[in-house]
């Protein structure tokens, strides 16, 4: 069951909009760029991505967060669903935690390159308590109700470089970061943390 506001616009947008002449184009992209499902291009442009931004809030508690994996780290499991798993990180939970107690969610995807691309999606998350098929702790699972290309005229074109040798295999494991290594850090991971020694 897709949730779908009713519009994309609350009434701060809306005051913007009419302060600066936008009102037609945001009903134009609206009307004519938003989906409720994803397209075959949008499926391939998120499964083969590397990385995605993650914003989350719950309260006072604002957060933006990168994900990043090997492609196919995200993958289209529905026709507006998405999910991944997540790696380790540094305990915080910080964005997580957010969408345990608040679970309105945004993704943004980038393509950098010649030919740039921007993807919103924005939905409902659900946290899933693992072990996934590849040890990790939990996927995260989304079920999007906004799906929506945007403008990538900003976006710089930045040479292809090497994948972080962070990114877990695809048995989970992965190189142990430095911090993890720091003194005041090291006797605080988690007792099954791989790299706890």
């Amino acid at each position: 069951m897709n949730n779908r506001p009713t519009s994309m616009y609350h009434d701060g947008h809306r005051e913007l909009q009419d302060r600066f002449d936008g009102r037609r184009m945001a009903d134009a992209l609206e009307k004519h760029r938003r989906f409720s499902e994803f397209r075959e291009q949008d499926v391939s442009f998120i499964e083969c991505a590397e990385f995605f931004f993650l914003a989350t809030a719950h309260g006072r508690s604002v957060d933006c967060s990168f994900r990043g994996g090997a492609p196919g780290f995200v993958r289209v499991t529905g026709p507006a669903t998405l999910e991944w798993s997540d790696f380790d990180g540094n305990s915080m939970y910080r964005s997580l935690g957010n969408a345990l107690k608040s679970p309105r969610i945004g993704l943004l995807f980038i393509e950098f390159g010649a030919q740039p691309k921007r993807l919103r999606v924005n939905g409902t998350c659900a946290l899933v308590d693992g072990p996934t098929p590849e040890g990790y702790k939990m996927i995260v699972r989304v079920d999007a109700d906004e799906i929506f290309p945007n403008c990538p005229r900003y976006i710089p074109d930045l040479a292809k470089a090497a994948a972080s040798p962070f990114i877990p295999d695809e048995t989970g494991s992965s190189a142990k970061p430095d911090w993890k290594n720091a003194e005041d850090l090291c006797e605080a991971l988690p007792e099954n943390d791989p790299h706890r020694q």
